[in-house]
């Protein structure tokens, strides 16, 4: 199960990610006429993003299910980037020959898989000799913010027990090298990346997604499951809302990445 869901609390913080903003530490490895595999592709931002940089070569859209994967075609439709194809398949058995592609690349994905070691290596599977394996993921336990809301450390508590409940790992950023070596890679570039809410608008966006998130999305039902009352849920709502009006407000999501050489 995907723990966010896709109510459009989720979906807005989804399309507002870009190549630039969340696929920067790839970019230097991209040029023109490349073949690139998006796992778990979401909406299709960065998807279409990576699309226009390696035109006229193309990108391979992925997801796990045809509804998912209709948010990416809509995306592809609407900027006109005809150089996307899509494919439903799950990252544990991807349905492509050895070698298939230049670059392969998943954006917050192997925080919610059921094995990521094993996708890791059905990526470098399907990655021709020389090419690239790269994946960021955010890493919840190092979140960081201020004010100091009772709330959201509440918040981060319950998102954390539900993710593992998912069988899925919260703390996926941490850990992608280890995964990245188990799965037979030698040749890793381990970095980090941070999106950082701060300004007004920003907090505002953020914290009112999550404050939504929390009492209407998938993930709501969720945390009911663990235990938590509605009166809990609109409380951790009203710590969020406490925090985007907080003048000094700041929020930090810090990001595992990794870029991994296929040997030639």
């Amino acid at each position: 199960m995907y723990t966010h869901g896709h109510h459009e609390s989720v979906l807005r913080v989804h399309r507002w990610r870009t190549a630039d903003n969340s696929a920067a530490y790839l970019l230097p490895h991209l040029v023109p006429g490349m073949s690139v595999l998006d796992v778990g592709c979401g909406p299709g931002t960065i998807t279409a993003d990576l699309a226009a940089r390696v035109a006229p070569g193309r990108v391979t859209a992925v997801e796990i299910t045809a509804a998912a994967l209709g948010l990416a075609r809509d995306e592809a439709a609407a900027r006109g980037q005809r150089n996307i194809d899509f494919a439903v398949a799950d990252v544990h058995e991807l349905h492509f020959p050895d070698g298939s592609f230049d670059v392969v690349h998943a954006h917050q994905v192997l925080q919610h898989v059921a094995d990521p070691v094993r996708a890791l290596a059905e990526m470098r599977r399907v990655t021709r000799p020389g090419g690239v394996v790269a994946a960021r993921d955010a890493d919840y336990a190092a979140f960081a913010w201020f004010p100091q809301v009772p709330e959201l450390d509440e918040w981060l508590d319950l998102y954390r027990r539900a993710a593992r409940a998912n069988g899925a790992e919260p703390d996926a950023g941490r850990r992608l090298l280890s995964w990245a070596r188990a799965a037979g890679f030698t040749d890793v570039t381990a970095t980090a990346g941070v999106w950082c809410f701060a300004e007004p608008d920003a907090r505002r966006w953020w914290g009112g997604n999550w404050a939504e998130r929390v009492t209407r999305s998938d993930l709501a039902r969720q945390l009911r499951a663990l235990g938590a009352t509605d009166d809990d849920l609109r409380r951790i709502a009203a710590g969020w809302r406490e925090w985007v009006e907080a003048a000094d407000g700041w929020f930090a999501v810090p990001h595992g990445e990794i870029v991994c050489r296929v040997p030639a």
